[in-house]
Protein backbone atom coordinates (compact mmCIF):
# COMPACT_ATOMS: atom_id res chain seq x y z
CA UNK A 1 0.00 0.00 0.00
CA UNK A 2 1.14 3.46 -0.72
CA UNK A 3 1.16 6.15 1.94
CA UNK A 4 -1.95 7.73 0.42
CA UNK A 5 -3.80 4.39 0.52
CA UNK A 6 -2.78 3.86 4.15
CA UNK A 7 -4.05 7.33 5.11
CA UNK A 8 -7.35 6.71 3.31
CA UNK A 9 -7.71 3.31 4.99
CA UNK A 10 -7.08 4.74 8.46
CA UNK A 11 -9.46 7.63 7.76
CA UNK A 12 -12.22 5.22 6.67
CA UNK A 13 -11.74 3.08 9.78
CA UNK A 14 -11.92 6.18 11.98
CA UNK A 15 -15.03 7.42 10.13
CA UNK A 16 -16.72 4.01 10.42
CA UNK A 17 -15.94 3.75 14.11
CA UNK A 18 -17.16 7.28 14.83
CA UNK A 19 -20.34 6.71 12.82
CA UNK A 20 -21.20 3.51 14.67
CA UNK A 21 -20.55 5.23 18.01
CA UNK A 22 -22.53 8.44 17.38
CA UNK A 23 -25.30 7.27 15.04
CA UNK A 24 -27.45 5.59 17.75
CA UNK A 25 -27.49 8.83 19.76
CA UNK A 26 -28.66 10.73 16.70
CA UNK A 27 -31.31 8.17 15.73
CA UNK A 28 -32.60 7.60 19.28
CA UNK A 29 -32.29 10.85 21.26
CA UNK A 30 -32.57 10.75 25.06
CA UNK A 31 -35.75 12.86 25.17
CA UNK A 32 -37.77 10.25 23.24
CA UNK A 33 -38.65 6.73 24.44
CA UNK A 34 -36.78 3.84 22.87
CA UNK A 35 -38.90 2.07 20.23
CA UNK A 36 -40.40 -1.26 21.21
CA UNK A 37 -38.57 -3.19 18.49
CA UNK A 38 -35.21 -1.91 19.74
CA UNK A 39 -36.11 -2.97 23.28
CA UNK A 40 -37.15 -6.38 21.93
CA UNK A 41 -33.86 -6.77 20.05
CA UNK A 42 -31.97 -5.79 23.19
CA UNK A 43 -33.65 -8.66 25.03
CA UNK A 44 -33.34 -11.44 22.45
CA UNK A 45 -30.07 -10.75 20.62
CA UNK A 46 -27.65 -11.61 23.47
CA UNK A 47 -29.12 -15.10 23.83
CA UNK A 48 -29.19 -15.53 20.05
CA UNK A 49 -25.53 -14.55 19.77
CA UNK A 50 -24.50 -17.04 22.43
CA UNK A 51 -26.57 -19.76 20.79
CA UNK A 52 -24.84 -19.00 17.52
CA UNK A 53 -21.44 -19.16 19.19
CA UNK A 54 -22.21 -22.53 20.76
CA UNK A 55 -23.32 -23.96 17.43
CA UNK A 56 -20.32 -22.51 15.64
CA UNK A 57 -17.93 -23.85 18.28
CA UNK A 58 -19.35 -27.36 18.15
CA UNK A 59 -19.97 -27.69 14.40
CA UNK A 60 -16.74 -29.61 13.71
CA UNK A 61 -16.79 -31.87 16.77
CA UNK A 62 -16.85 -35.49 15.66
CA UNK A 63 -17.85 -37.99 18.33
CA UNK A 64 -16.38 -40.87 16.30
CA UNK A 65 -12.78 -39.61 16.14
CA UNK A 66 -10.17 -38.08 18.41
CA UNK A 67 -11.26 -37.16 21.89
CA UNK A 68 -14.94 -37.63 20.91
CA UNK A 69 -15.97 -34.19 22.10
CA UNK A 70 -15.16 -34.90 25.74
CA UNK A 71 -13.13 -31.68 26.35
CA UNK A 72 -15.87 -29.63 24.73
CA UNK A 73 -18.55 -31.28 26.85
CA UNK A 74 -16.58 -30.84 30.08
CA UNK A 75 -15.95 -27.18 29.27
CA UNK A 76 -19.61 -26.53 28.43
CA UNK A 77 -20.70 -28.10 31.72
CA UNK A 78 -18.13 -25.94 33.55
CA UNK A 79 -19.39 -22.78 31.84
CA UNK A 80 -22.99 -23.57 32.80
CA UNK A 81 -22.10 -24.41 36.40
CA UNK A 82 -19.93 -21.30 36.82
CA UNK A 83 -22.65 -19.10 35.35
CA UNK A 84 -25.34 -20.58 37.59
CA UNK A 85 -23.04 -20.17 40.59
CA UNK A 86 -21.56 -16.69 40.04
CA UNK A 87 -23.74 -15.07 37.34
CA UNK A 88 -20.62 -13.46 35.85
CA UNK A 89 -20.57 -13.93 32.09
CA UNK A 90 -16.92 -13.06 31.57
CA UNK A 91 -15.82 -15.33 34.41
CA UNK A 92 -17.87 -18.19 32.97
CA UNK A 93 -16.50 -17.74 29.46
CA UNK A 94 -12.92 -17.36 30.67
CA UNK A 95 -13.23 -20.40 32.94
CA UNK A 96 -14.62 -22.55 30.14
CA UNK A 97 -11.96 -21.38 27.70
CA UNK A 98 -9.12 -22.03 30.16
CA UNK A 99 -10.55 -25.43 31.04
CA UNK A 100 -10.82 -26.38 27.37
CA UNK A 101 -7.30 -25.24 26.56
CA UNK A 102 -5.85 -27.13 29.53
CA UNK A 103 -7.76 -30.30 28.63
CA UNK A 104 -6.69 -30.17 25.00
CA UNK A 105 -3.05 -29.39 25.79
CA UNK A 106 -2.44 -31.70 28.74
CA UNK A 107 -5.11 -34.39 28.92
CA UNK A 108 -6.47 -35.23 25.46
Amino acid sequence: MTLTQQIITVAMVVLGTAATRFLPFLIFPADRPTPKYVQYLGKVLPAAVFGLLVIYSLKNVNIFTGSRGIPELISIVLVVLMHVWKRQMLLSIAGGTICYMLLVQFVF
